[in-house]
């Protein structure tokens, strides 16, 4: 890495990119807990609302490699700078849309928001010194996680006491300070030392358009029906379309994702992580979510108002930041495989949990704070991972792909848990407590199978230490 410049290396730069990296956190919050709400206000259905998720990941899933590619050349500020101003009108445009449709047109906007975080993760790797880099890279991975457990209780706050749109209109104030704050600290000028970025056209359309056709067949199966014409084609399509993008990506001297990165042993174990643990862990994620909003009469619901169900997060949020500072402490002691093996054990046990005990809130809250330390401890080890295995100008690019999995992992959790739900109805429509079991054991099995690979992975490639090296050198090494 290049030795950063005076100005870039001013204290107040890994705070001002974390403050950026909480903007996904700030409308990612906007989302699950507000359908219900904004459906009833717009007078849609709630399978019609759940839209306001879809087109949202859908833009994210097509402009994060692009913006992730684009984070590797010269102009990182000015492509931070033009995102958040996008971000910034679809929170406008949503929070005036007149009706469902031009709402819909604010949420694919604010789609953009999914690629900040590899944008930060560049600027960091390019500007902090190699002494800084490494702890703020794990740090600005777990901000989101941090941030969701606050966004979600603020979100509920504001959306039943002001109605959602001052919820929207937060997240365009919350922008318009980012926007300053990125303006004013972030190095000014081109970043002379990156080489000149050439934008893959066919490899970008052909990844955001299978990314896209994979994520409507997710999202939309279980509406349509898993052996539907629909579904069946949409992932076709994605299947054509994402080997397509393997081909041409091999191929061009200028890829959009250096596919041979990938091989690389870190940056594997990181990505098989992100789209494994993402799928499995947002089932209990979202089960935990909805039994704190179900009615006493399903049996299992504990009946919280809006006011107080974004709340449920807030363990999330707490024990992600003190899983942050434990991995900074631990990391030049303890390999980051380890680190990344013990966080996914403590979202195995929570999901666990979860499947055997959600009856009571206090059940409920425990299992958020240990996702909240899985999450903390494997989010900040899988940056990490990449960082250390690819060279500077493939960073953006490893670590927006990284964050694509997870998208794509975590929609493959959403749509599973509401599959298994949507099988198990009760009369009132509400999700049988049989459903609610059956999703949470698959989420739990799931974690569980994503710790045992992991634990073999990392069994099998602990190196023998030399027999002459002193035991604490040994132990020094990550």
């Amino acid at each position: 890495m290049h030795p950063p410049t005076e100005s870039a290396t001013s204290p107040r730069l890994l705070p001002a990119l974390a403050y950026a990296a909480l903007t996904t956190a700030v409308v990612s919050s906007l989302g699950m807990l507000l359908v219900p709400t904004i459906s009833q206000d717009m007078h849609v259905e709630v399978s019609t609302g759940q839209w306001m998720l879809t087109v949202n990941l859908l833009v994210g899933a097509i402009a994060t490699p692009i913006m992730g590619r684009l984070s590797d050349g010269p102009h990182k500020k000015r492509l931070l700078l033009c995102s958040l101003a996008t971000i910034l009108v679809g929170s406008i445009i949503a929070a005036s849309a007149p009706n469902f449709t031009v709402f819909l047109i604010g949420r694919a906007l604010q789609g953009l928001t999914y690629g900040i975080v590899p944008v930060t993760i560049a600027l960091a790797r390019r500007y902090l010194p190699d002494s800084q880099a490494r702890v703020g890279i794990s740090s600005l991975s777990v901000t989101v996680t941090t941030g969701l457990g606050l966004g979600y209780p603020l979100t509920g706050i504001l959306a039943d006491l002001l109605g959602f749109r001052f919820a929207f209109w937060f997240a365009a104030l919350f922008l318009i300070t980012t926007i300053v704050v990125v303006w004013r600290v972030i190095p000014a000028g081109p970043d002379e030392r990156a080489p000149r970025c050439t934008l893959d056209v066919p490899g970008a359309l052909l990844v955001g358009t299978g990314l896209a056709a994979l994520l409507v067949g997710v999202s939309e199966g279980s509406r349509w029906g898993w052996a539907s014409p629909w579904t069946l084609g949409f992932f076709a399509a994605a299947a054509i379309l994402l080997t397509l993008w393997c081909v041409v990506e091999l191929r061009t001297a200028n890829p959009l994702i250096n596919l041979r990165v990938l091989r690389n042993g870190d940056v594997l174990v990181a990505n098989s992580t992100a789209i494994g643990l993402g799928a499995t862990m947002y089932i209990g994620l979202s089960i935990g979510s909805l039994i704190a909003q179900a009615p006493a009469s399903t049996g299992y619901g504990i009946a919280l108002p809006l006011f107080w169900a974004g709340f449920v997060m807030l363990p999330l949020s707490v024990a992600s930041f003190g899983a942050n500072r434990l991995v900074r402490a631990l990391s030049q002691r303890v390999r980051m495989r380890t680190l990344l093996l013990s966080g996914a054990g403590l979202v195995t046990a929570s999901s666990v949990l979860l499947w055997f005990a959600h009856d009571e809130l206090w059940e409920i809250l425990t299992g958020m704070f240990g996702f909240g330390m899985g999450m903390g401890m494997t989010y900040a080890a899988m940056p990490a991972l990449i960082a250390r295995s690819v060279a500077d100008t493939e960073l953006g690019s490893a670590a927006s792909f990284n964050q694509v999995l997870r998208t794509v992992g975590g929609s493959f959790g959403s749509a599973v848990a509401g599959a298994v739900l949507a099988a198990n109805l009760a009369p009132d429509l509400h999700p049988t407590e049989g459903g609610i079991k059956t999703a949470l054991a698959v989420g739990a099995i799931g974690c569980a199978i994503v710790f045992a690979a992991l634990l073999v992975n990392n069994v099998m490639s602990r190196p023998p230490a030399p027999a002459s090296e002193p035991a604490d050198a040994r132990v020094s090494r990550g």
